[in-house]
C-alpha cells in the first residue's frame, strides 16, 4: 500500500536507483505516475505493507518499504527490480548500474564512471568537500541521513 513517506519509519528498507541522465521535464510526471501505481499495486493484497518513494534531484528514484509488519519476499524484490528494468527500457537510461558514481557540481548532479570519477579526483575537479550521493544506503534512516555526504566522510574516501 503506498503511504506518504513523512509516515515511513527508519529501518525501512532503501533502494536507490540513480539515472544516467536527468528525467526530461515532459517525462517526470509520467514517471512519478508510474512509481505511485507500481508502489500502490506492490504487495497490494497485504493491508500490513507500507511503501512509499521519492524521485529527488529529476534523476533519483528511491524505494521505501517498511516491511515491519509484512516481510518482503524475494518475489517482492523480483517485481520491484522488474519495475525498474521496465522504466530503464522505456525511457532509455541506466538505472541499475551501481558502477557509477554521483556527485554535486554546483547545483548540478553529476553522473560518472568510478574510473572516471577517480580521475577527477586526481585532478582536484571534485575534492573531499564534494558531496555524494551514497546510493548503497539500505534503510531508511541512512537514507536521511547519509545519502548526501561529503566525499571525505563517505566510504568514497578510500579514492582521495
Amino acid at each position: 500500500m503506498f503511504v506518504e513517506y513523512s509516515t515511513i519509519s527508519d529501518t525501512a528498507k532503501v533502494w536507490v536507483y540513480p539515472s544516467s541522465r536527468k528525467f526530461y521535464t515532459n517525462e517526470i510526471e509520467e514517471v512519478t505516475q508510474k512509481i505511485q501505481s507500481f508502489i500502490q499495486n506492490w504487495k497490494a493484497g497485504d493491508e500490513d505493507f507500507a511503501a512509499s518513494f521519492q524521485f529527488l534531484y529529476d534523476r533519483f528514484i528511491v524505494l521505501i518499504a517498511d516491511d515491519e509488519k509484512s516481510a518482503l519476499q524475494n518475489v517482492d524484490i523480483d517485481a520491484s527490480v522488474a519495475f525498474i528494468l521496465k522504466l530503464q527500457e522505456e525511457y532509455n537510461v541506466q538505472l541499475l548500474d551501481k558502477m557509477n558514481v554521483c556527485f554535486k557540481q554546483g547545483k548540478y548532479v553529476q553522473y560518472k564512471e568510478l574510473k572516471d570519477f577517480k580521475k577527477l579526483l586526481k585532478n582536484k575537479a571534485v575534492t573531499g568537500k564534494t558531496i555524494i550521493f551514497d546510493n548503497l544506503v539500505a534503510n531508511n534512516y541512512d537514507f536521511k541521513n547519509f545519502w548526501e555526504i561529503p566525499i571525505e566522510d563517505s566510504w568514497y574516501n578510500r579514492f582521495l
